[in-house]
């Protein structure tokens, strides 16, 4: 009799490779528009699914990088140049990849910006606020809304949002990327409602720490997290099985703490807070999380 394999080990990335070899992916012949395709979790993307026979739209703002992302591709790609912080430019994108693609059949929003800054160093820094809230959630959802009316009109369509496991954790000093994030995952689940019947579905990917440029200023982060390999094959099994909602075990229990415990959640995660200070970057020795995101890896 042979020994059951660990659950575990049927989803690594390695082992999700050798099932879409065994099988057609659903991917093959659709066209998948990944945002922030210039490095990081969405250039890894872009490659894997191509790799299973889509078309791929690779759309952030430093067109240098996303050329190089296109070159690697090869023939399967397509580069287009967007700040999707400029509501314009995404309206003037949305109209080109329709008349050139009649439809977009999968999106990744990707495209992020974080910051890690307690609210003791950002009494004069509303500008944290806004910067996140345009790329995190206006920037998405102007996008999503400009592409759902063809998806909705040949009712098939997934959307993958990449979040964080802080919409459930709700961890201290990030007060500004949380909640940007978490009104995109919000926002999604009631559109999913919405278009529920025209057979277009979201997946919010509630990730946690994941090793991109976007991390780095945070000394604690050194070394730590997933590969954006590893998380792209994550991402691409969400856009092929399209579930509701992919998180990890840590969210998941915090989620039913603060449920249950409110005030001793607040407890243990306020212990936290004091025990990881700001960092260097944060607290003005160096360029912040949401500057380096913005300069050298997304959007």
């Amino acid at each position: 009799m042979p020994l059951p394999i660990p659950t575990g080990l049927l989803h690594t990335p390695a082992a999700i490779a050798r099932r879409a070899l065994r099988r057609p992916s659903p991917l093959a012949g659709r066209t998948v528009l990944v945002t922030g395709a210039s490095s990081g979790i969405g250039e890894a993307t872009a490659v894997a699914v191509a790799a299973r026979g889509a078309r791929v739209l690779l759309v952030a703002r430093r067109a240098d990088e996303l050329e190089r992302v296109r070159a690697r591709i090869g023939e399967a790609a397509t580069a287009y140049a967007c700040d999707l912080t400029d509501g314009p430019a995404v309206d003037a994108l949305v109209e080109r990849l329709l008349a050139e693609h009649g439809t977009v059949d999968y999106l990744v929003n990707n495209a992020g910006r974080s910051i890690r800054r307690s609210l003791a160093l950002s009494y004069d820094r509303f500008h944290d606020v806004e910067r996140t809230m345009a790329v995190n959630f206006l920037g998405p959802v102007r996008l999503t809304l400009g592409l759902l009316p063809a998806m909705r009109a040949q009712r098939f369509g997934h959307v993958v949002n990449v979040v964080t496991w802080g919409v459930q954790v709700k961890a201290p000093k990030f007060s500004a990327y949380i909640a940007s994030k978490t009104a995109l995952d919000t926002w999604s689940r009631i559109a999913g409602r919405e278009t529920f019947f025209d057979n277009v579905t979201f997946t919010n990917m509630r990730f946690s720490l994941v090793r991109t440029p976007m991390t780095a200023p945070t000394e604690a982060y050194a070394g730590r997290g997933a590969t954006p390999e590893q998380a792209a094959a994550r991402v691409v099994r969400a856009l092929e099985d399209r579930p509701l909602t992919v998180g990890t075990a840590v969210g998941a229990a915090a989620e039913v703490l603060n449920l249950v415990a409110p005030r001793g959640s607040d407890a243990l995660l306020a212990t936290v807070d004091r025990l990881f200070p700001d960092s260097r970057a944060a607290s003005g020795g160096g360029p912040d999380a949401c500057e380096i995101g913005r300069r050298s890896r997304r959007t």
